[in-house]
């Protein structure tokens, strides 16, 4: 029986594996995104941080009889300049391969869209690679459009 909730700091370890997957398969996308060697490390902190600061940010664990299957990590932004004000911005998603088409995607986005507005934002957005296909599919399915575009050059 798969189940949704907040993630706790003991979920961490767990998380720190789906973290660095997506980090690893962002870099099958473009070489700007290859991942760290300290990438594991990094996301430890960079969870615990999220975890313990839940009004600006939202980690939603999915879990298979305790196993940890999925992860969406989103943080509560505020937009000076626009309005709708305060944006929810999707920055991490990642569901195991094995668990994926079977609408957990799905389940783990409402859920976390239903959240966000709880803690007022009026924006959803979502962040990944330009060449995700997947990913770009997968918003546009659930209602998404694209609204901004980060061009990169290295120096």
């Amino acid at each position: 029986m798969v189940t949704i909730r907040e993630a706790r700091e003991s979920d961490v370890e767990g998380l720190v594996d789906l973290v660095v997957r997506l980090k690893r398969l962002n870099g099958e996308f473009d070489p700007l995104f290859s991942a760290r060697s300290d990438c594991a490390e990094r996301a430890r902190e960079y969870l615990l941080s999220a975890i313990r600061d839940s009004k600006n940010h939202l980690v939603l664990v999915a879990e298979d009889n305790g196993k940890i299957i999925g992860v969406l990590k989103a943080d509560i932004r505020e937009r000076l300049f626009y309005s709708p004000s305060i944006e929810g911005a999707i920055v991490d998603f990642y569901v195991m391969p094995e668990y994926r088409r079977k609408g957990l995607g799905k389940q783990l986005l409402e859920r976390a869209i239903a959240i966000l507005r709880e803690r007022g934002a009026q924006l959803i957005t979502a962040e990944f690679p330009t060449l995700n296909q997947i990913a770009v599919n997968f918003y546009t399915k659930m209602g998404f459009r694209p609204l901004i575009s980060v061009y990169a050059k290295e120096t």
